[in-house]
């Protein structure tokens, strides 16, 4: 398996560091407002990278943080704690902004057929293990204070920012260009970042006693603290949107392997943004859509699904309901190819039988190669769709049997357990979800068609959909049938 490492720029060949056992964080949501599908386009590809890695027989420790304070509003450590203003505008506790938005955000993941991580640890619980970390970092002399808070001193970490292929004084040269900087009264490099903010004598929420005085910890640090608690200090793929690359990312390193003196992950995998209408998203633009907007107009959430996984994860990606129409239709035609296939019941032998469930493998292989090559998507859907191909043009000719249509059925459920869209939802083994009395009205109907009496089929099928709930559609191979 192949996998590019943003830590090198380039494709290397993954190799575990505790054999078939993986390690794997990634940066979750902070939850003052809903998630919009940029960021879910994020989670939906850790999600394959993650179903991949399972697919290759590896065991998965996956650990996506929630961030409940000390996000700022920039992320180059700036500006007020997201949740904090969320909570004054809203009139509500912070605890119940989170709350509300954390939930928002897990019904999203399951709408969505993401995997749920086996830790998701609130930043609130974990303020222990964050000042320890801070008194390590202290103790290691990384540390200073400014007159806002405890600053890391970036030009005492050797290689700070050697994930961007920059050096420190290019990256506080790349700052000082910047637009905006926040100027804090002894804050030493403009690349120094805040490991714990003083409170201000006004905030009574989140906001904890330490030896530095009263306040909440970076933003940066939250991930340091919690990532190293449930998967060591030396841990295999560390995952995030393209955002983290230059400063997140950069400052959890130096924290980490401040402490630590050991390399904190292997792997680093980076997702790109999602565009819309070939815009950023913005407020002011008024194109951020969230998962509950798709879903008020009309759309099927494995739509969105299929769509935010249809690019490769290192490409930017366009979104416009256009576009989702398309991967709605896509959709749509890969359920029928199943339902199609459920209601094959030949039992012919056909003599090329062998060749046919040959060519369905080395299709299948090609599937999975392709994921394994940096989970090439595009390349793997197109695999996908060949198979279809395939296996249409069996199913169109009326010489598909019950067992070379379970082939194919096989085949594409094996790819389902990547793509994640719930195509067995659409497929019953052989008929295997009918009754006794289904399975006979719909033998009774294709009699009655055979036999060109039309009236009594087009009874059965109202029977069928009004008492059973199943929707019957005649095609050139026949009827095929599918739950309401």
């Amino acid at each position: 398996m192949m996998l590019y490492n943003s830590m090198g720029r380039r494709k290397q060949r993954f190799r575990p560091i505790d054999g078939r056992n993986v390690g794997m964080y990634t940066c979750g949501i902070t939850v003052y407002y809903s998630a919009h599908i940029g960021n879910l386009r994020s989670y939906v590809n850790q999600d394959i990278l993650k179903r991949v890695l399972l697919r290759n027989g590896y065991s998965v420790r996956h650990v996506q943080n929630i961030t409940d304070v000390g996000h700022l509003t920039s992320d180059a450590d700036s500006g007020d704690d997201k949740l904090r203003l969320e909570a004054e505008k809203e009139r509500k506790s912070m605890r119940e902004i989170a709350d509300f938005y954390t939930g928002i955000y897990l019904d999203d993941l399951k709408l969505l057929n993401v995997l749920m991580p086996d830790v998701m640890p609130r930043a609130s619980d974990h303020i222990p293990d964050m000042l320890k970390l801070v008194k390590e970092l202290g103790d290691k002399g990384f540390l200073y204070q400014a007159s806002n808070g405890i600053y890391f001193d970036t030009s005492r970490f050797k290689g700070y920012g050697k994930l961007t292929g920059m050096s420190f004084k290019q990256l506080n040269s790349r700052l000082k260009e910047g637009a905006r900087v926040e100027k804090v009264e002894g804050k030493r490099h403009l690349t120094d970042f805040a490991v714990w903010r003083f409170a201000s004598p006004e905030m009574r929420e989140m906001v904890w006693d330490s030896p530095w005085g009263r306040g909440f910890p970076g933003w940066h640090l939250e991930c340091s603290a919690m990532s190293m608690k449930y998967l060591g200090n030396h841990f295999d793929v560390h995952c995030g949107g393209i955002d983290h690359l230059m400063i997140h990312h950069p400052n959890e390193i130096a924290q980490s392997e401040g402490a630590t003196g050991e390399r904190l992950a292997n792997y680093w995998v980076h997702c790109e943004f999602l565009v819309v209408d070939g815009k950023k998203m913005s407020k002011s633009a008024k194109n951020i859509y969230t998962v509950k907007d798709i879903l008020a107009k009309g759309h099927n959430p494995m739509a969105l699904r299929l769509f935010l996984m249809s690019a490769n994860y290192r490409q930017t990606l366009n979104f416009t309901f256009e576009a989702l129409k398309g991967s709605e239709n896509e959709l749509s035609g890969i359920y029928s190819f199943m339902e199609r296939l459920s209601s094959v019941h030949s039992t012919a032998l056909n003599e090329d039988t062998a060749a046919f469930k040959r060519q369905l493998g080395a299709i299948k292989r090609r599937f999975f190669a392709r994921l394994n090559d940096d989970v090439s998507m595009p390349e793997a859907l197109s695999a996908m769709h060949s198979l279809m191909n395939v296996a249409g043009a069996r199913l169109g000719s009326g010489r598909m049997s019950r067992g070379e249509a379970r082939a194919a059925a096989k085949a594409m459920l094996e790819m389902d357990s990547v793509l994640g869209l719930n195509l067995g939802r659409h497929y019953a083994i052989g008929g295997a979800a009918l009754s006794a009395e289904e399975s006979a009205l719909l033998d009774e109907r294709a009699t009655a068609r055979a036999k060109g009496d039309f009236s009594r089929a087009d009874e059965i099928r109202k029977v069928l959909m009004e008492k059973y709930g199943i929707i019957v559609e005649d095609t050139k191979e026949g009827q095929i049938f599918r739950r309401k």
